[in-house]
């Protein structure tokens, strides 16, 4: 089975290849048939799923609450055991909001960020023409951007990055190319055409920040807690979604039933944590981002 993970893995570092594959695929159709497939509570239709995912992925269940699941969808979204991800308690930092591997990440300027080294674009471009998102290019200008990129075999729940606020929710419905590295440095503006949700945060001083989860090929829906609708490709509005929902640093916001990414967005004032670097892994609660301190 190594061997066999190897060779995939190697065919898949062929650019053209991965593109091809991973893109050039009816992409909304069978991101569908991914969400009905992954609810299929049969042992035979398990068994083999997870058989295939294993093959092509290191998936690791050892750190998993429930040691038995019924369907792709309940190992998808599985929880973790109790204090398998400590969250860091200071208060002038910013953790990582899920398990991921950090992508691009820099400053905001001018309204423009980066998705991969080349590939720019604007915020206002990701966040839709909404009434509710135009203050946000302003209010973040000189502030700091990251990605982190989600694998299809890791945990999939996202968390609050501190004690915070979820004020409001504009979902924007959209594509779902693939959001891998290769991906990013073909498809320009990419994470502006798929499908995602803004999430309208501020912090318990009332500073400002988003969180901004982006679906991909064959990510099937995004839940929130605070919202009592699944947010996916069948999903016809509203658009625009009051709610009123206090987190704890660490608590559970939502998550994917598959891969994905999320863009998280700061106004000034923050620097990064030691270690923070494209390529680098992170897991939910270790520290993202420190608040710089007053001089």
């Amino acid at each position: 089975m190594m061997k066999i993970r190897q060779l995939f893995q190697k065919w898949m570092l062929q650019e053209d290849l991965n593109f091809l594959l991973t893109n050039r695929i009816p992409r909304i159709t069978l991101t569908r048939f991914m969400g009905w497939w992954s609810q299929i509570r049969h042992p035979w239709v398990f068994k083999s799923s997870m058989a295939v995912w294993r093959l092509f992925s290191d998936l690791d269940l050892s750190e998993a609450k429930k040691k038995e699941f019924v369907s792709l969808h309940d190992c998808f979204t599985r929880e973790l055991l109790p204090g398998a991800r400590p969250v860091d308690p200071r208060v002038d930092v910013l953790c990582a909001p899920c398990d991921a591997i950090v992508g691009a990440y820099g400053d905001i300027s001018q309204g423009q960020v980066f998705q991969a080294k080349g590939f720019p674009y604007t915020l206002q471009s990701l966040l839709g023409d909404s009434a509710m998102c135009d203050l946000w290019p302003n209010a973040l200008e000189g502030g700091k951007f990251v990605t982190l990129r989600l694998t299809s075999s890791m945990y999939h729940r996202f968390h609050a990055p501190a004690d915070a606020q979820l004020k409001h929710v504009t979902y924007i419905s959209g594509d779902t190319w693939n959001v891998n590295p290769i991906a990013l440095q073909r498809v320009a503006q990419l994470f502006c055409k798929n499908e995602r949700a803004v999430l309208h945060m501020q912090l318990n001083d009332g500073e400002p920040f988003l969180i901004v989860p982006v679906a991909a090929v064959l990510v099937a829906s995004m839940r929130l807690h605070a919202v009592d609708v699944l947010l996916n490709l069948r999903y016809r509005g509203p658009n625009e979604i009051a709610c009123n929902a206090h987190y704890a640093k660490g608590q559970e916001m939502g998550w994917f039933e598959h891969g994905s990414t999320i863009l998280m967005f700061v106004p000034r004032g923050y620097e990064w944590a030691d270690g923070v670097t494209t390529g680098t892994r992170i897991r939910m609660g270790q520290a993202l981002m420190n608040r710089c301190s007053q001089s």
